[in-house]
């Protein structure tokens, strides 16, 4: 659950700045990236935890309210639910504190439930919300049955080495790059330096988003930039999960990666108009006509 406040600027360490407003809205990166499935018309299954606090019922009817098949999310005891808390400020920018609860405690079971959806998946999605080890079993899994397997590897913490060779697509922000490689991502020139060093580590494609400065593309042998798309933004949380979804939903679909690309990143900007997290996860219609406003992006 995101506990969401909004001031004119964002407080400098050890201040303390008045805000606006606030809000509370269901989150999760896996939970937003299977509504952003859900929403865009595909069907999505989510595997995890909620903890047995006030916020996890909500969490799963909220899923189940979107379209998404929840038969995988368990309950744990005497844990609290994944929380995540968000400030807001000036230019719709953000900083995040997250704390994993439940999501903490998710281990064989849940390898389980997603080795028995695996045969009727496209694509498995994986975030960093929950064990590393189990999302690089449940990837290597999906990687021996041919599953397309897509990483969004946030929030920030170590990969190890084996972890990328299972990884047919990773998705990082410009931050979850820099700390995948080493060196900071502030322009074009570094994201290919980026996703160059993560297709020479394993993985068949890397996407990094840039916010502003649009996402770049390679699979190893063509690469590209899709520019950003023009909209006014009033909240940019989860707008990574919203291009993550439709980037999966594309793929699936039997797209180019750079069409994929050129799909995802209207899905996050349709997302920054909205406020919210699932709430801005955005329709298929919604999609195609801001995409339809530009042409197939072009490769390299």
């Amino acid at each position: 659950m995101d506990l969401v406040t909004f001031a004119e600027r964002l407080p400098q360490d050890g201040e303390t700045v008045v805000g606006e407003r606030f809000v509370t809205y269901p989150g999760g990166k896996g939970a937003n990236q299977a509504v952003a499935v859900a929403r865009l018309g595909m069907p999505a299954a989510m595997v995890g935890r909620v903890g047995d606090d006030t916020f996890g019922p909500q969490l799963v009817e909220l899923l189940q309210s979107a379209g998404v098949d929840t038969r995988g999310v368990g309950i744990t005891s005497n844990a609290s639910s994944g929380i995540a808390v968000i400030s807001i400020g000036e230019g719709a920018q953000n900083r995040i504190v997250q704390v994993l609860g439940a999501n903490n405690t998710c281990g064989a079971a849940e390898f389980d439930v997603v080795a028995g959806l695996l045969p009727r998946a496209s694509a498995l999605m994986l975030q960093l919300e929950v064990s590393v080890n189990l999302s690089m079993r449940v990837a290597g899994l999906a990687a021996q049955q041919g599953v397309s397997v897509m990483l969004d590897p946030g929030p920030v913490r170590p990969i190890p080495a084996e972890f990328f060779a299972s990884v047919s697509i990773i998705t990082p922000n410009e931050t979850e790059a820099e700390a995948l490689v080493g060196f900071p991502i502030v322009d074009l020139n570094a994201a290919q330096a980026a996703a160059n060093e993560l297709i020479r580590r394993g993985v068949g494609a890397a996407v990094i988003k840039m916010g502003s400065q649009g996402a770049y593309w390679c699979d190893g042998s063509t690469s590209g930039h899709e520019p950003a798309f023009p909209v006014m933004a009033v909240d940019t949380v989860a707008a990574g999960d919203a291009f993550n979804g439709a980037l999966a939903t594309a793929l699936a679909t039997g797209q180019s990666l750079p069409d994929a690309v050129r799909w995802a990143s209207a899905a996050g900007a349709v997302a920054v108009t909205k406020i919210g997290a699932q709430d801005s996860m955005p329709t298929f219609a919604e999609v195609a006509a801001l995409a339809a406003t530009r042409s197939a992006t072009g490769s390299s």
